[in-house]
């Protein structure tokens, strides 16, 4: 039985969202990937006027005169988020906690994807996979998957990004477009992020809390990692203190960047404390000017 609450958080995102996904996001959403995905067709015989990069040197061969691929556009596509429930994700300052805001933007997603007749699925995750929710269409279904994002309870603790890259390849037999939702408060996942990428679209949204970034001046307080449970007592009062957390947040951020950039990783950062809708769109933006130099 889903409690009362989190039915009435389940219809408040479907509204909240959908109205968004109505007046911003499915145009953009349609203009960047409807269509982008291409399949083989046929081979027919070459004509004056076709691209020479479509000849097939095989089929040409075997022939003895010129022939060429020939492909079709996708007119489906998969769409599949892998959401991030791990305990690091279950913190919040200002706003909302970022789970509250994933959930949301896993619901924009999830809506704009079957707006245009594309299937959507889910892939929930800490150190382990914990849900797998195949890839449908239809509203009955985005709204399962707005349920998970909301209601999970999850074994696991950690995050592990490794883990759900390595089960998504198993479960994912043609090419997909995925969205990464977490704040990736992991290690070494490059090398699989890298092969991923290679088989499938891949987009990362980092969830951010502004507390991740600068340190609030409170006195001497306790806090513990959401993770590991191992308790820390600071100092906030301290200006070198603070000065270090920046430091460091910085780092990880620039670090975070480089290695999405170093494997062709379109990324996002979305704050808990800001509207997600203008990072959403400029990334939108920046892909639809990327289709139109091909």
């Amino acid at each position: 039985m889903i409690p009362k609450e989190v039915i009435r958080k389940i219809r408040r995102i479907q509204i909240t969202t959908s109205r968004k996904v109505t007046d911003v996001f499915a145009g953009q959403y349609q203009s960047v990937f409807k269509g982008v995905g291409m399949e083989f067709d046929e081979v027919r015989e070459y004509l004056p006027g076709d691209e020479i990069r479509s000849i097939d040197w095989n089929v040409t061969a075997r022939m003895g005169h010129p022939f060429i691929k020939k492909f079709v556009e996708e007119r489906e596509l998969t769409i599949m988020i892998l959401l991030d429930v791990s305990m690091s994700c279950r913190f919040g300052t200002i706003g909302r906690i970022k789970s509250e805001l994933a959930a949301e933007l896993c619901s924009v997603i999830a809506f704009s994807a079957i707006r245009n007749n594309d299937k959507v699925g889910m892939l929930t995750f800490t150190d382990r996979v914990e849900k797998f929710i195949p890839a449908r269409k239809g509203v009955r279904h985005v709204l399962r998957v707005i349920r998970e994002a909301i209601h999970n309870s999850p074994q696991g603790m950690k995050t592990d990004v490794n883990n759900v890259l390595e089960h998504l390849n198993r479960v994912a037999t043609r090419r997909t477009i995925v969205f990464v939702v977490s704040d990736f408060f992991a290690s070494d996942f490059k090398k699989n992020l890298s092969i991923t990428n290679k088989r499938h679209d891949i987009i990362a949204v980092t969830i951010i809390d502004p507390a991740e970034q600068e340190l609030p001046e409170a006195g001497i307080v306790k806090l513990h990692d959401a993770e590991t449970g191992m308790p820390y007592i600071i100092d906030t009062s301290s200006p070198e203190i603070r000065r270090l957390y920046e430091d460091r947040a910085g780092r990880l951020i620039t670090e975070r960047r480089q290695l999405f950039r170093s494997v062709n990783v379109d990324s996002i950062d979305i704050r808990t404390d800001r509207s997600y809708v203008e990072p959403l769109i400029r990334f939108f933006r920046m892909r639809e000017k990327r289709l139109a130099r091909r």
